[in-house]
């Protein structure tokens, strides 16, 4: 298994710092979730910037798989806001402008995937409507940028409008070209199928996936040796599958410690390997 730790739980790092002690301590590459401190794709120097994290990452040996889940890089005063489920048109424009963007970015970083999610309908959204929304949205950004080197994954998201696989199938039924992001925690929390059973029915499909901690209806993402995701399950699946991409570990609530969580999650995994 190749492992990528992603920069949502290294925010109190600067970015070349966290490269560094994600190489140096065993990993294989970085899921790089692009915020305001971890390479803003709006800032104006964003492609120039990008080509000097492709290099660095060359240095270090370290794939990258590109993540689109920041939380107010969009707005400062709504988190995940505005998506392409959000009620104003205007709104669902600027997320697709950014996915846009971060696809740009994700060919000069010569990333294997970029994941982006559906976003949560508001009350006033009719939930038919909000999925004529996100087909328009997700065809958009498969007409404008598929077909790239890298493979273009929504992940199914807990209380999203696309939250479980099902759901991603009937988004990928109406819009082909896209892969999908699992996340194995998520299915312990809406997901009609156990992470290592995904897996194995989705393994055609699968662009990225990724692991971590998780309690079973609780979505809160947890260090991997705790919550209800049989790991070394989840591990023996994709080697079953032969899954050869980077198998993502998002703790965004654990940048305060992400010196000690990042060698201890890799250790969790490699033992996970053993048992599995």
């Amino acid at each position: 298994m190749r492992y990528a730790y992603n920069t949502n739980g290294l925010a109190h790092h600067r970015l070349d710092d966290a490269l560094a002690l994600l190489a140096d301590t065993g990993y294989d590459g970085v899921a790089l979730t692009l915020d305001v401190q971890h390479l803003d794709p709006f800032a104006s120097d964003a492609p120039a910037r990008a080509e000097g994290v492709r290099a660095r990452c060359d240095e270090l040996g370290l794939g990258v798989v590109v993540e689109t889940g920041a939380r107010y890089l969009m707005d400062p005063r709504a988190k995940h806001e505005p998506t392409l489920v959000t009620a104003s048109a205007e709104g669902r424009a600027r997320r697709l402008d950014f996915l846009r963007r971060c696809c740009d970015l994700a060919e000069v970083l010569g990333a294997e995937a970029v994941s982006f999610w559906a976003g949560v309908p508001g009350p006033e959204v009719d939930r038919a409507e909000a999925r004529t929304w996100v087909v328009d949205g997700v065809r958009a950004l498969v007409d404008s940028h598929g077909g790239r080197p890298y493979a273009l994954c929504v992940e199914p998201e807990p209380g999203m409008l696309v939250e479980d696989c099902d759901d991603w199938s009937a988004l990928a039924a109406d819009v082909p070209g896209i892969a999908l992001a699992l996340d194995t925690g998520h299915c312990v929390v809406s997901g009609a199928y156990e992470p290592a059973q995904a897996v194995r029915a989705f393994a055609p499909h699968l662009g990225t996936v990724a692991v971590e901690g998780m309690r079973r209806g609780v979505h809160e993402h947890l260090p991997l040796d705790e919550g209800d995701v049989d790991l070394p399950g989840v591990l023996a699946a994709l080697r079953e599958v032969g899954y050869d991409r980077l198998v993502t570990l998002e703790l965004s609530r654990d940048s305060h410690r992400a010196h000690a969580m990042v060698p201890r999650a890799l250790a969790t995994l490699r033992a996970a390997e053993e048992v599995g």
